[in-house]
């Protein structure tokens, strides 16, 4: 089959209250995990990313905001859905099921309550790829996708060697990327997401691609180091081989990351659960950080956003107001408040919902947090602090767009209708 006719007819699609027009040519839309505004600059400054370069140029290059809380599930579904997680349900990588009362992670897609993008454009004849790094989201990413060749592969670097047809759409990846497995605390994790998706490109020509990488870069290393700059020159060369195959390429970030420690270079911690404990006696409340997930080698699942279950009939304002009152916390909201404000769905947070300053993040108790695998001083994310990330396109922006506020899911937009 001649790759342009992979191409689906002209038209559109309406998906959860926005439309977007069929590609009428490929569409990767790339999501630099924890990419704070700053890492491209100063690759490109250095002298170290020619791509990158010439689209801040040329190109398209806007400072979007992403959502709160500044985690990865959130903000990768909500790049694929257009909408924020009062929509789409995912308000955190761990929560506390209301129908169960467990801590459980949240990347089973049931917990997804409408339907990506992907989905409608594969029903619009648009063959599909999505590619991770952690396995973590490929579930999640993929719900809805008819996973078969010519039709859709879902895979994840992590998992790349137990790829098959029937749960992924696509076997032998590592033969076709020519990489084993990486580790999963590693650069080669999301380097491999690059390659495979030069080598479905390549291969398959898919009307759409969505790639996602890890941020175990940018927990350990900030903007202008060595290693980072050596990550951003990585990834400016499969840019470059993407691009050289006509493709339309929007990146953007599901958070921004910032240094978390006192100047002894040790974590600068508010631990909740020991404050409540505290306050109102031992397990009284239950404090849960959504920053958790399986891989907390590089972050000690220390995060700047968490959720409160306060025992019935404490008043929780008078909790609010006595958090807001310890150096260190920005905000300290009511349920309601909160959702109002971050655009988060009630049914899933506790009673308070509490956000640290830039420099600071929230623990659960002292004795709970393992942090022997954290070799550098801590960066973290999930506060408003780490909302700008960055919205960039290999094609120029059509028209002006006065007072709009840009989102980082706002990707699929700017790629299919907005630039020239």
């Amino acid at each position: 089959m001649a790759p342009d006719s992979l191409m689906p007819a002209t038209g559109s699609i309406d998906v959860n209250g926005r439309s977007y027009r069929l590609p009428t040519r490929p569409t990767v839309v790339v999501c630099i995990d924890g990419s704070e505004p700053g890492y491209i600059e100063r690759a490109v400054e250095a002298g170290r990313a020619p791509w990158f370069a010439r689209v801040l140029r040329e190109g398209t290059s806007i400072v979007a905001d992403c959502v709160v809380p500044t985690f990865t599930n959130p903000n990768n579904l909500s790049i694929v859905t257009g909408q924020p997680p009062a929509v789409h349900g995912i308000c955190g990588n761990y929560f506390l099921d209301p129908d169960t009362g467990k801590e459980v992670m949240m990347n089973d897609p049931r917990f997804l309550r409408v339907e990506t993008l992907f989905p409608a454009f594969q029903r619009a004849g648009c063959r599909i790829a999505v590619v991770t790094a952690k396995d973590k989201l490929r579930g999640l990413l993929g719900k809805g996708l008819e996973l078969a060749p010519g039709r859709a592969c879902s895979f994840s670097s992590e998992k790349s060697d137990k790829a098959s047809l029937a749960e992924n759409g696509i076997e032998n990846v590592n033969a076709l990327v020519g990489m084993a497995v990486p580790d999963v605390y590693s650069a080669a994790l999301s380097e491999f997401v690059f390659a495979a998706g030069v080598k479905l490109m390549e291969r398959d020509r898919p009307p759409v691609m969505y790639l996602s990488t890890t941020d175990y870069i940018q927990h350990k290393h900030a903007p202008g180091t060595p290693v980072a700059n050596d990550f951003y020159a990585m990834m400016d060369g499969y840019m470059g081989k993407l691009d050289a195959m006509g493709c339309t390429i929007v990146l953007t970030a599901d958070h921004g990351m910032n240094a978390k420690h006192g100047s002894d270079g040790q974590p600068d911690v508010i631990y909740l659960q020991d404050l409540f404990d505290g306050w109102l006696g031992t397990g009284a409340a239950r404090v849960i950080l959504p920053i958790t997930d399986p891989y907390v080698v590089h972050h000690g699942a220390l995060g700047s956003f968490a959720v409160v279950y306060l025992p019935a009939g404490q008043p929780v304002e008078a909790m609010a107001a006595k958090l807001r009152a310890i150096p260190g916390i920005e905000a300290a909201l009511p349920r309601a408040e909160a959702c109002a404000r971050y655009e988060l769905p009630p049914d899933r947070l506790g009673d308070l919902v509490v956000v640290s300053t830039k420099h600071k993040v929230l623990g659960t108790s002292a004795a709970r947090h393992d942090l022997s695998g954290l070799t550098e001083p801590l960066r973290s994310h999930g506060g408003v602090s780490e909302q700008k990330v960055p919205l960039i396109c290999n094609r120029k922006l059509a028209g002006e767009h006065p007072g709009r506020r840009w989102r980082n899911f706002d990707a699929f937009d700017l790629a299919l209708n907005l630039v020239v």
